[in-house]
């Protein structure tokens, strides 16, 4: 889950930086909740094989139904009703009737556990319009050597993809998922699978990141937010034609002009020149800095 972010400095901008987080912080409920749930069930809808999948190709894992189910009761069953006792109720479970969670802003209600014979892809469609979070399950590849960890997506609940097509990047290993990255292979490949290897059950981590997309839907699967080297520079007629102020720094969807407002432009300046300077500068065509780098910067500044 990617929506937990804090600030990023210049050094965080090519390694990915992992703090604990407080398990209280795991899933957040504001005032857009309402909206974002409405927003989800219509992804949901009209883009259902891109939203949410489970992996049945010839790289599934058999413990995915298992892990897919075990999330969604932690969530259901424990969780939301815990953190967030106001929203979400349970029902006792009876003899012949589930324990039943109840969502009181949206009126929905599921069972905390659901029956053996209902499919697995049910767990992530409710999920999805549930909380405003994306789930993604990676699994050990248990034909990869135990002391040479590689993990695989295998199963996934995304309303809010970045550029990509979650679909597309299903049945692979995090290494063949990040192949468009700069520097991934060589710098990061190895110690992120072992990294998820050594995760102890019951921690709770976060990883700060951050993209800048002139297009400010939240449903961005379909490119057009990350580039190549060699792309050029745009940033001129980018400056002319677009409203500076509208583009969305995707950490949890900020307009670039709150970041100005609240007089952190010339921070995130510095931080956009950090994307050439770091040990890995393809990183500034990767997040299409040459197209709108240095109009940002101006706007920035101004």
């Amino acid at each position: 889950m990617g929506k937990n972010l804090s600030s990023t400095t210049r050094n965080q901008l090519i390694i990915p930086a992992i703090e604990n987080l407080d398990p209280s912080d795991l899933i957040t409920i504001d005032k857009t909740y309402q909206d974002r749930l409405a927003l989800r069930k219509q992804l949901l809808e009209q883009h259902h094989e891109i939203v949410v999948a489970v992996n049945e190709t010839s790289t599934a894992d058999p413990r995915t139904h298992s892990a897919v189910r075990e999330l969604y009761s932690f969530i259901l069953g424990t969780y939301l009703p815990s953190r967030y006792p106001g929203i979400f109720k349970l029902q006792s479970s009876t003899e012949k009737t589930p324990e039943i969670f109840e969502n009181t802003i949206t009126g929905t209600s599921w069972p905390t556990n659901l029956h053996p014979e209902t499919p697995t892809i049910r767990a992530l469609e409710i999920l999805a319009q549930t909380v405003d979070e994306e789930f993604l399950i990676l699994l050990p590849d248990i034909s990869a050597p135990v002391d040479q960890p590689k993990y695989i997506l295998q199963a996934y609940a995304t309303c809010f993809p970045s550029g990509f097509n979650t679909r597309e990047k299903l049945g692979l290993r995090l290494a063949d998922i990040h192949m468009p990255v700069p520097g991934y292979k060589e710098k990061i490949e190895r110690s992120m699978d072992r990294f998820f290897a050594k995760i102890e059950v019951g921690r709770f981590v976060k990883r700060v990141n951050w993209g800048l997309t002139t297009e400010t839907e939240l449903f961005a699967a379909f490119g057009s937010v990350h580039g190549s080297h060699g792309s050029g520079s745009k940033g001129n007629e980018y400056g002319e034609k677009e409203d500076m102020g509208q583009q969305a720094l995707r950490l949890e969807e900020l307009n670039i002009d709150k970041i100005k407002d609240e007089g952190l432009g010339e921070e995130f300046a510095v931080a956009i020149d950090g994307l050439r300077k770091g040990n890995v500068p393809g990183m500034h065509a990767y997040k299409r800095g040459d197209y709108w780098g240095e109009a940002v910067k101006e706007f920035l500044r101004s």
